[in-house]
């Protein structure tokens, strides 16, 4: 399921998330140091209050010792909450950032092609940042929301049943009123968050194609299309912070007005002799106190709410079904089997590719060719394990696809995709991205197989600042220095000159590798064994062999 279309169907998240916290048991000591903070909090309130009292109603300064190192005790249990509450923070992100990319990879470029590039990028960075608040300051408030009031409502039913009735009687008149606001806050923090999630997005999409739309002059159309959606970001932002100051307000309103009704109940009953003055003030130090956390978990609950809708799109990424994986984590060897695969795609009438079966033995050169949209790069996402097929079934060497650990299966290929994507670093350095070890003597001759005549200590930003075709190139000098026994290419040679794709061709054909190339050069057609041509459904039955004497004659 997409982000997208998830994000209609998300409805917030519970206010202590065992899912969250299930993916990294590494943080459950710190979430329980929290927990014993909250308590050690809960029993240090009620004795500060009973030591005010104390020293008031006797004028004794003898609790000046105890009373401070009381204070001081708060302070360090506040501490500890909250060092505890960041460092499960930072264990939980870790966990869930690995499995959102981790996550995503398993799905494979077919799932990435319908998200958003920037939204997906915003999420596992500032997104997931937004937990930080949750676990780091919410969580520990919650605790104390927890222990604290329960803890000064036994005490309080202790020292005087009758404001302690008065407290449990408006007590929940603040988690009321914060369920309610919740409600709004969460639609309006998944408001805000999609509103970034397209702001990145567009963002990403000018600074990637700026140069395209100065030669049409369209940038500042574009420009203005930024200029609306962070307005629309700003809006919603200031919309939330509005909700949360007036929430705020009315919290500390209901809390000063139901602490207002037990000074008045205690003044009277003091006034006429019904109550002792050390109980009256334990009670009336000690009635704010159970206030205090509810206020403060409101306030807390606003601040985590961004990390919370950003969760709720984790999820939609997580929840996603990735294709089903085989145990076996040998490498496949052998012929490659293709056996009536059909592929159905979401919104398309008509499947591509349609019924193929083909055979590749080892060493062997196919082409693919076929019309666009026949679903030529679709098969080798199959092959890749990226797409599941509707119908038939892959193996190699005469075990099938879905036996094979996802890893194991892909040790076999070595890829070169339509748009090869290089990283920040030297040509040397994304040559060697899939064998980070290998030596630069292997380096360099895979370069060589690629007819690859840049300086491989060139240093790439970004854009990468090389031709298409240089890029192909390097991708290819990639999948060659992999070592992996199948070479799958997708229009290998697109962009590069007849003089290089010649002699780049030959040397592939030269290193013994099983190659499945798609193109529609004619160059790359003649080089190979054997031609694969595919046609769409709604014109024939399974895929055409074409034999390469007739290909070239047709030529």
């Amino acid at each position: 399921m997409s982000i997208r279309r998830h994000r209609a169907r998300a409805t917030g998240t519970r206010a202590l998330d065992r899912e969250l916290l299930r993916r990294a048991p590494a943080a459950y000591a710190s979430i329980a140091l929290t927990v014993l903070a909250g308590t050690a909090t809960g029993l240090l309130v009620i004795g500060q209050a009973a030591l005010i009292a104390r020293g008031i109603a006797t004028v004794s300064t003898s609790v000046c010792l105890p009373l401070a190192a009381t204070v001081v005790g708060r302070a360090g249990c506040a501490w500890l909450a909250e060092v505890c509450g960041y460092r499960a923070s930072g264990v939980v992100k870790s966990r869930l950032r690995r499995d959102l990319l981790g996550h995503a990879l398993d799905l494979g470029p077919r799932w990435l092609a319908g998200e958003r590039t920037g939204e997906l990028t915003a999420l596992v960075t500032r997104g997931t940042d937004g937990l930080d608040a949750y676990l780091g300051r919410y969580l520990p408030q919650l605790v104390l929301a927890v222990t604290v009031p329960v803890a000064a409502l036994v005490a309080l039913v202790d020292a005087d049943p009758l404001s302690a009735l008065i407290v449990a009687a408006t007590l929940p008149l603040i988690p009321l009123f914060m369920a309610l606001v919740g409600a709004s806050t969460r639609a309006r923090a998944r408001r805000r968050w999609a509103t970034l999630g397209r702001l990145s997005h567009h963002f990403l999409d000018l600074v990637s194609g700026l140069a395209t739309l100065k030669a049409f002059g369209r940038a500042e159309a574009q420009a203005d299309r930024i200029r609306d959606t962070s307005d629309g970001y700003r809006r919603a932002t200031m919309g939330t912070l509005r909700l949360a100051f007036l929430s705020s307000l009315v919290l500390e309103l209901l809390s000063t007005l139901s602490v207002a009704l037990v000074a008045v109940d205690i003044g009277f009953r003091l006034v006429g002799g019904h109550l002792d003055l050390h109980t009256a003030l334990f009670v009336l130090v000690l009635a704010p106190e159970v206030y205090a956390p509810l206020r403060a978990l409101g306030a807390q609950f606003h601040a985590s709410a961004d990390g919370l809708a950003a969760l709720a799109q984790a999820r939609a990424v997580l929840d996603t079904p990735a294709p089903a994986a085989g145990t076996d984590t040998r490498t496949p060897h052998g012929d490659l089997e293709i056996r009536g695969v059909t592929v159905r795609h979401e919104g398309r009438g008509l499947p591509a590719p349609d019924r193929i079966s083909l055979t590749v033995s080892p060493g062997e050169f196919v082409a693919v060719t076929g019309a666009s949209g026949a679903g030529k790069s679709t098969l080798l996402a199959v092959l890749l394990g990226f797409v599941r097929p509707d119908a038939g079934s892959v193996s190699m060497g005469g075990r099938e696809m879905t036996t094979f650990d996802t890893a194991a299966w892909r040790r076999a290929f070595a890829w070169v995709p339509q748009e090869p994507w290089l990283v920040a670093g030297t040509v040397a350095d994304n040559i060697a991205l899939g064998r980070p070890h290998a030596t630069r003597h292997d380096i360099d001759a895979a370069a060589r197989v690629a007819a690859l005549d840049l300086d491989l200590d060139r240093v790439l930003g970004e854009p990468a600042g090389l031709s298409a075709g240089e890029r192909r190139r390097v991708a290819i000098a990639r999948a060659v220095l992999r070592d992996a026994p199948v070479l799958l290419l997708d229009e290998p040679t697109a962009g590069i000159d007849p003089a290089t794709e010649e002699k780049l061709l030959e040397r592939l054909a030269a290193t013994g590798r099983t190659i499945v190339a798609v193109t529609h050069r004619r160059a790359a057609i003649a080089a190979a064994g054997r031609v694969v041509s595919l046609d769409p459904a709604a014109d024939a039955g399974p895929a055409r062999h074409i034999e390469v004497a007739d290909v070239a004659s047709r030529a």
